[in-house]
């Protein structure tokens, strides 16, 4: 795996040079020039640690939750003193772990982001199915989210029994989105588990949809060396077939594929964390990404704490890019969108695409990944079930290393990928 990811980045950055990141520690962002900047708020605390799930997370404590939230408002603090004005951002996202369990904190964080950024794109959360309730979903209503994301993984007490998680009651779901509205309910499944069919992943979607949801995302298991998940992988053939399959039968259903992962039923319902420009990320674990840099916070709560409190920011490692490899970067994250306007890469890096990549391009066409139309790139079924194979290989080569080593060490020294 490492060798199909060394040699693509090879020839993509025309450069032998790894991905180096190093401990840098940062004494302020300068993000004041970045366009399309989104935000991220990371709430890493969990009443239980499901086995699969590869995210920075710890147990709730009450107390901990307290010292993290006072420490998230510092760093907010801290990044945003330096920017003369309101910055206008597209989207402010809450992840986890469980961000519900810090509901009683979330008013103040929001407010504290709104004293200096504008959020144009409205503010998205990741719900547990438990904490889909009429209070917690009033709450959140009040305080400005606007589109929420429930990790109901499935809702088939087979595939839950697998994964070690509560069954999920739908009817009460169902009950409380109707009482409790919201612009994009999205729901989270995992495809690719031992044993799942086509007919599991449509069940689990019209659930979905008979629910009230509006946003379905599909995302794949992926066996990180660091979990302590005993599932195994699905055949590659086998996960191919199942990806197209599912896709093809929620497009026939009506729905717009607005990602690699993510299905549609609404014109306006979206849901994405990662599909921005730059973007700044707050709390233990978080990237920021700016034009010339990609930044990770420490995975160490305590450390974390620990740092904003003498004044500090928590970043543990931080790669420069060469222009070519932040144009791969670029490139990777605009395709999970399934499209590549060529336009917009010229704007972000001012030089046409096809004179840095014109080659690649014809190849993908040639080879049926990619169609293009007035500019704009797109990915084929192909090229989308490739798109998900590479990003398999990426992530067990590059992010299980870099979170196996970070879960490890909070300040490591560096880190070549």
């Amino acid at each position: 795996m490492s060798i199909i990811t060394t040699l693509t980045r090879m020839w993509l950055t025309r450069s032998c040079q790894p991905f180096r990141f190093t401990n840098q520690p940062a004494a302020r962002l300068d993000y004041a020039g970045c366009r399309n900047l989104g935000l991220y708020v990371h709430i890493p605390f969990c009443r239980s640690l499901c086995n699969f799930c590869p995210y920075c997370k710890t147990l709730y404590n009450e107390t901990l939750c307290n010292d993290y939230m006072e420490a998230l408002l510092e760093e907010i603090r801290l990044v945003s003193q330096q920017s003369d004005g309101p910055k206008q951002v597209s989207s402010l996202y809450f992840g986890g772990g469980t961000p519900a369990l810090a509901l009683p904190h979330l008013p103040r964080i929001i407010e504290a982001l709104r004293e200096h950024f504008q959020i144009t794109e409205g503010i998205g959360l990741e719900l547990h199915p438990a904490d889909v309730t009429v209070p917690v979903l009033q709450a959140l209503r009040q305080a400005g989210v606007d589109k929420i994301s429930i990790g109901v993984q499935s809702f088939q007490p087979k595939f839950q029994q697998l994964l070690g998680r509560q069954p999920v009651k739908a009817a009460s779901i169902a009950q409380t989105l109707a009482a409790v509205p919201f612009a994009t309910v999205s729901m989270d499944f995992i495809f690719a588990l031992p044993g799942q069919t086509l007919a599991d992943l449509q069940a689990d979607v019209e659930t979905a949809f008979q629910c009230g949801a509006n946003h379905i995302a599909i995302y794949p298991f992926i066996d990180f060396t660091f979990t302590k998940s005993k599932l195994s992988a699905m055949p590659k053939k086998q996960k191919h077939r199942l990806l197209d399959d599912i896709t093809n039968y929620l497009l026939a259903r009506g729905c717009t594929r607005n990602s690699i992962w993510t299905f549609a039923s609404q014109p306006n319902a979206a849901y994405s964390s990662m599909t921005r420009d730059n973007f700044l990320g707050f709390g233990c674990s978080a990237t920021t990404l700016l034009p010339e840099q990609f930044k990770i916070n420490t995975f160490s709560v305590p450390e974390y704490i620990r740092t904003i409190k003498e004044g500090r920011l928590p970043t543990s490692l931080t790669l420069r890019f060469t222009e070519r490899q932040r144009m791969i970067y670029y490139l990777f994250w605009t395709a999970y969108s399934t499209k590549v306007p060529a336009a917009d890469f010229e704007t972000f890096f001012g030089v046409p695409l096809r004179k840095m990549y014109g080659a690649e391009l014809q190849l993908a066409k040639w080879l049926g990944f990619a169609t293009e139309q007035n500019g704009v790139y797109s990915l084929t079924l192909k090229g989308a079930f490739y798109y998900h194979y590479y990003e398999n290989f990426y992530t067990l080569a590059y992010i299980d290393k870099m979170w196996g080593l970070m879960r490890e060490q909070a300040w490591p020294e560096k880190l070549e990928l």
